[in-house]
């Protein structure tokens, strides 16, 4: 009686306190104190009812948020058309393209794709593709290596880069990541000798290179030295070679002609605009140790209207483009500014002129364009003839006592230069 005496004068004295029901064990039951009226009554506790949610729940639709994922997340996976009453309906998505969505995003954290089939894997890519995935500086390059790595010249066979330097000087590494190229266009690019790009071509990855084309790169004999050294003393890098365009280069003289004689796959090449000296002599001596005859015609071959970009990544390096375009735009208000320099003579008028000018000025000084007879790929008109004939036949004796004249002479070869050492050091 004591305790309930002190318990009831608790709960009178704080009766504004809400401290919920309150059990009391004695004697082996249980009891709970009735608040309000003070006495003990025996009840049994009840189990109260479990809620997976509570009362105050509620379902709110993500249709009228302003959030641009939330946005996102709605329109992957419904499907709106409208019917020929003008309806709208929707529809959801397949679960592979759910999924499909869901890689995409997220394409930088995949290990690898190697053995992954190709047909899935080229859908994955335009997927991440059409979310420009590739054109992030770090997740993008990470993401390009994996596809680049399992599936080769299927992400990229040719690619065409003329006139882009800004291109080249932004997306490098993700350039050189393309593996099993065939086709390669870097024309009026004013890479020079020391670009990482050119010592990247005589890489293992780019050995399946069969048309090169560097008109215009500000070359001279020591880039076509080091360009050409893994071919010449180890017989790899540009070994596959068939089509190789050196014009508008005038720092490349007789000396550098010498070292692409180490390329005996060639089918085409030109030479034109270079600092020759004495051209007659250049052209009997790649007649005579590689075959290739001088055309007196321009070759198709050399037009740059054979190579484009193609591969799944078409798309990407277009991408790549148009974010430098954008970046560069701010720049056309200082035409004004330029402008007012070129009229008070701080500036040369024809900067830009002779830009444009500086290559046709050259080609048309002369056509040094040589292609192999046995060739068709060469799209010229050959002339056969009976009397010509007599004449290959000569040549071709010639070519052969010349060739064993060099295997007799090989030891005087094999004595290479200290700069030489250097390269092979290098790779």
């Amino acid at each position: 009686q004591s305790w309930s005496r002190g318990m009831s004068y608790c709960l009178h004295s704080e009766s504004h306190w809400d401290t919920g029901p309150i059990y009391v064990r004695e004697n082996g039951k249980l009891h709970v104190v009735n608040q309000g009226a003070g006495g003990i009554r025996d009840v049994t506790p009840k189990t109260r009812p479990f809620r997976l949610f509570s009362r105050s729940f509620s379902v709110e639709l993500c249709m009228n948020r302003e959030d641009d994922r939330a946005r996102r997340q709605r329109t992957d996976h419904f499907i709106f058309t409208y019917t020929k009453e003008g309806n709208l309906r929707y529809s959801a998505k397949s679960l592979f393209s759910l999924v499909l969505g869901y890689i995409s995003d997220n394409v930088d954290h995949i290990d690898s794709l190697i053995g992954f089939p190709e047909q899935i894997a080229e859908k994955l890519f335009s997927a991440a593709e059409a979310r420009q995935k590739f054109t992030e500086p770090v997740t993008g390059l990470r993401a390009l290596q994996k596809f680049t790595e399992a599936y080769g010249s299927l992400v990229l066979c040719s690619l065409c880069l003329r006139n882009r330097y800004l291109v080249i000087s932004e997306k490098l590494e993700e350039i050189k990541s393309f593996r099993e190229l065939t086709c390669l266009d870097l024309s009026c690019c004013k890479l020079g000798d020391e670009h990482e790009l050119l010592e990247h071509l005589t890489k293992e990855g780019l050995s399946s290179v069969k048309q090169l084309l560097l008109k215009d790169n500000s070359l001279s004999d020591a880039g076509l030295r080091r360009m050409t050294a893994p071919v010449r003393v180890l017989k790899k890098g540009l070994d596959n070679l068939l089509v190789l365009d050196l014009s508008c280069n005038p720092k490349i003289t007789d000396v550098g002609i010498g070292y692409l004689l180490s390329f005996k796959k060639l089918n085409c090449l030109d030479i034109s605009g270079t600092g020759l000296k004495d051209v007659d002599a250049v052209i009997k001596r790649i007649q005579m140790q590689i075959g290739l005859v001088h055309s007196k015609v321009p070759l198709k071959e050399f037009d740059h209207s054979n190579c484009r970009t193609e591969g799944w990544a078409e798309q990407t390096v277009l991408q790549w483009e148009q974010a430098v375009m954008e970046a560069i735009k701010p720049q056309d208000n200082l035409r004004s500014r330029t402008a007012a320099l070129c009229f008070y003579d701080k500036t040369p008028r024809m900067e830009e002129v002779v830009k444009c000018t500086l290559v046709e000025s050259e080609t048309k000084a002369g056509n040094l364009q040589f292609y192999k007879e046995k060739v068709q790929n060469c799209h010229l008109p050959l002339k056969k003839e009976v009397a010509g004939s007599h004449e290959l036949k000569n040549n071709r004796k010639r070519a052969l006592a010349e060739q064993e004249r060099e295997r007799t002479s090989k030891q005087k070869h094999l004595c290479l230069t200290v700069e030489d050492w250097d390269l092979l050091n290098t790779y």
